[in-house]
């Protein structure tokens, strides 16, 4: 067998949070993370000027560097970030956070847009420049912070959940309400918060964090002009939120990867042909027809009132006009003007507009009483005793009994980690049974979380000799760690075969043999190229 079971099941004796910690504190071995910030502009980087607040370049030598909350002082070394398709690279000087509650350090740099965007005219355009400049540093960085303004940002947090797909990494957009470089400011919590999260925890999503909460991208509104508490997510809960103490994450209502695919973006994404028109009293069919008429037009939202009521018009006029709009292929989505609530068609108004052809969206609430009152009796994440089965299970590689396991479990379980930081798909990753990996990868197993070590799933699978583990881990998105690059680059003289199946370019390798590397780059499979 690939590892011993004994240690295995060493590796899931019972952890509180709290033994956790001091586990922690005891070995200091938790990995440091590296968070990539992409400054396309917005009020946190603004300053005072003759002519009122301007944007302003130099972000992180004139707010963070000064500020001993964004910086150590331990002066870490730079960091290459890919600046375009071709691969090109430039070296950014990074920071490093003091240590935080979790005993952990976040490295990160700064990535300012040659041309920091205007939120209030940001487009389609604007959001696949944040689109590609994220996908092209995926496997360089463990989580990407995007600041930006307010006046758009939940709608660019909405438009990149949907561009980003198979997304495995944490990608948090926030902003500010006032500068950072004011006295009075939301920006330190504000991009504090998603430092930290985007460092410490693995959620896949698009999200957006504001006032000490982080809500998810698809989710989120402004509530508010000038408060603080500008945003809010009305239908749905926060997925996480932060107290004076550590950041709580409802891992419940985290989105899980489901499929093994790669990290990919969808690119054609054109808002042009889509309009947004809000129903007010005395609305006439021939404005609304006039909406529908527009050049290009492929769909309409229509805000509506309460449950999704609308005026019919006399001779059901207004239904006529949506119905010939449908009927000529363009899609029209009927949605609540109310900031809470749904759309349900139990009124006439509503029922007319289906009949019509008029889609509606519905919300559903995720878990109901019984949900809850499961999850209360479960108790605690860390549960010891399912944890040890799960690792004897996976040590036998007796996937009935993995799982046997799970079906009494929730699937975040996945992710927990022991004292050494190995969570279950680290032990899949050496299991003899190639099945449990996959059964893993298919419930949520992030492929991306690291143990105290320091080593990634893949890592691990190369380093025990299995070829087809590490093939299934690949196609899963998994890349390795750039901290762990070197290690491998060492174990592939002995075994190229295998690691240049995980990611090692043997010719970067055979140039460190002979003492030369002209051009002081390596490349990896994954998306992009990877800097020395």
């Amino acid at each position: 067998m690939p590892y011993d079971i004994d240690k295995a099941i060493g590796s899931f004796e019972a952890m509180t949070v709290e033994q956790d910690q001091d586990q922690l504190r005891a070995h200091g071995l938790c990995p440091e993370s590296r968070v990539l910030i992409v400054m396309t502009g917005g009020t946190i980087c603004m300053r005072r000027s003759s002519s009122g607040f301007v944007p302003a370049r130099g972000f992180q030598d004139a707010a963070l560097r000064p500020s001993s909350t964004f910086n150590d002082g331990s002066n870490p070394g730079p960091v290459d970030v890919v600046i375009n398709a071709s691969g090109e690279r430039k070296s950014y000087p990074t920071l490093r956070t003091p240590l935080s509650i979790y005993d952990a350090r976040v490295r990160y740099a700064v990535y300012e847009f040659e041309e920091l965007l205007d939120s209030s005219s940001i487009d389609a355009k604007g959001w696949a420049q944040i689109a590609r400049t994220i996908y092209w540093n995926y496997t360089l960085f463990d989580g990407f912070v995007v600041l930006h303004g307010t006046d758009s940002l939940a709608y660019t947090s909405s438009a990149l959940s949907f561009m980003f797909q198979n997304l495995g990494k944490p990608v948090i957009l926030t902003g500010s309400q006032a500068p950072m470089l004011e006295l009075q400011n939301d920006a330190t919590d504000n991009l504090l918060g998603s430092l930290i999260i985007a460092g410490h925890f693995m959620i896949p999503e698009v999200c957006l964090y504001f006032n000490h909460n982080l809500f998810r991208g698809t989710r989120a509104t402004k509530v508010a002009a000038s408060d603080f508490a500008a945003f809010a997510s009305p239908n749905f809960p926060p997925l996480a939120v932060t107290t004076s103490m550590r950041t709580h994450v409802k891992w419940e209502q985290v989105h899980k990867p489901t499929t093994i695919k790669h990290f990919s973006i969808q690119m054609n994404l054109d808002t042009t042909h889509v309009a947004c028109l809000r129903i007010f009293p005395g609305i006439k069919p021939e404005m609304v027809d006039a909406v529908l008429r527009l050049p290009g037009l492929r769909g309409l939202v229509l805000e509506t009132f309460g449950a999704g009521n609308a005026p019919g018009g006399q001779d059901n006029a207004m239904t006529k006009v949506l119905a010939d709009a449908i009927h000529r292929g363009i899609v029209i989505v009927n949605v609540t003007q109310c900031l809470s609530g749904s759309v349900s068609p139990v009124y006439a108004p509503g029922m007319t507009l289906s009949r019509a052809g008029v889609g509606c969206r519905i919300r559903h609430d995720h878990g109901g009483g019984s949900h809850k009152a499961r999850l209360l009796a479960r108790g605690a994440r860390h549960d010891a005793t399912n944890l040890a089965a799960l690792g004897y299970a996976v040590a036998q590689g007796n996937l009935e009994k993995v799982k046997e396991i799970m079906r009494t479990e929730q699937d975040w379980i996945l992710n927990d980690a022991d004292y050494s930081g190995n969570t279950p798909l680290h032990l899949a990753a050496t299991s003899p049974n190639l099945g449990i990996l996959r059964y893993f990868l298919l419930h949520g197993g992030s492929v991306h979380l690291r143990n105290y070590a320091g080593r990634t799933p893949l890592f691990l699978a190369a380093n025990a000799g299995l070829i087809d583990h590490v093939n299934l881990l690949r196609e899963s998105g998994a890349h390795l760690h750039e901290d762990e690059r070197g290690v491998a680059e060492l174990h592939a003289r002995g075994r190229p075969d295998i690691w240049t199946l995980a990611g090692v370019d043997m010719e970067v390798v055979n140039r460190m043999e002979g003492g030369s590397d002209s051009n002081g780059e390596r490349k990896t499979n994954g998306n992009a190229p990877v800097p020395t």
